[in-house]
């Protein structure tokens, strides 16, 4: 009996180890997985993540091992899944294209705005009454404003919605794996497995640190909606085209990861005391990177002042960026 238990707990640690955990490294457009593998009778079988991307799986003998045969499973989406996937990115890309479009209104209405109560009343036959008519031209474009404002919120709403349905149809569609059936000498071989998938791990996160000195600290972060059970996680701001040269950085026990910090030119800075936080300004991104919409946390002097979504901004373009107008 002794020797019947030490062979099923032999049988049960030599599949374990058959498969070993691995690493992953999430990028802006993708995840690479790698992971090794030992043989149990020559055999390697290793489940692939949904997602796989054609031309990206390589296995690598390990010295003394030598490979005879690779046969894919690879299990595709359900098309009812598949359509859901295209059909809710698709319209989130609509709604980041509205918020593009209401971020160029804003503008054009701010300083319609201020063009109409900078100017001076000027009485003329087809003018009577100047005063009312610069009135109403700053109540139009003040009436512009807050249509935008409401249109923003709501859409940054539908985003939020649309982001919960993505990841629940992400982990659904999860269930359909595939798998790469390898077959190798001797039979105690081992390899290594690498291969890339269209998952998309992390959504960008700021901290906006602002010290009243005409300069804020941009925080940029990596926020994990992804978590990839029994894989050490790394993140990298890059694509996957760059994950040759790219940076990559640890997963806290957070879940998120330092991405950058940067100390950006903060113009038309404006602020409001009273019982609702409310801010304003111009930020420059004056680094080399393109930063992409995000969730952002204001802070100032230390003191947290509430949450908003930034756009985004390109490496020597400005924004005004806003919170609680």
């Amino acid at each position: 009996m002794p020797v019947h238990i030490c062979c099923l707990l032999f049988i049960l640690l030599s599949a374990e180890v058959a498969s070993a955990g691995g690493n992953t490294t999430c990028y802006s457009d993708g995840t690479i997985f790698v992971r090794e593998a030992y043989a149990i009778k020559g055999v390697v079988e290793v489940a692939l993540t949904s997602g796989l991307i054609d031309g990206t799986l390589k296995v690598d003998p390990a010295v003394g091992t030598t490979i005879v045969n690779v046969d894919i499973n690879q299990v595709r989406l359900d098309s009812r899944s598949d359509k859901e996937l295209v059909a809710l990115t698709e319209q989130r890309q609509r709604l980041e294209d509205r918020l593009l479009a209401l971020a160029t209104r804003e503008e054009i209405f701010k300083s319609a705005a201020k063009s109409q109560s900078g100017k001076a009343p000027r009485k003329t036959k087809s003018n009577p009454d100047p005063m009312q008519t610069i009135r109403q031209g700053t109540d139009f474009a003040i009436a512009q404003l807050e249509t935008v404002y409401t249109t923003r919120r709501k859409t940054e709403q539908e985003i939020k919605k649309i982001d919960a349905r993505i990841a629940v149809a992400r982990k659904s569609a999860r269930s359909g794996e595939g798998s790469a059936r390898i077959t190798v000498t001797p039979a105690h071989g081992r390899v290594t497995i690498r291969y890339a998938t269209s998952e998309r791990a992390w959504m960008p996160h700021y901290d906006l640190h602002l010290a009243g000195d005409g300069f804020a600290r941009f925080q940029f972060s990596a926020k994990i909606v992804v978590n990839f059970s029994g894989y050490l996680q790394r993140i990298s701001s890059g694509s996957l085209a760059e994950s040759t040269t790219a940076s990559t950085f640890p997963v806290t026990q957070g879940g998120s990861a330092a991405l950058a910090s940067y100390r950006f030119p903060l113009s038309e800075e404006r602020h409001v005391d009273g019982i609702f936080n409310i801010f304003s300004g111009r930020l420059t991104n004056t680094s080399p990177q393109h930063l992409p919409p995000g969730e952002t946390v204001l802070y100032k002097n230390g003191a947290y002042l509430g949450k908003f979504r930034f756009e985004g901004l390109s490496s020597g373009r400005s924004r005004v960026i806003s919170m609680g107008i």
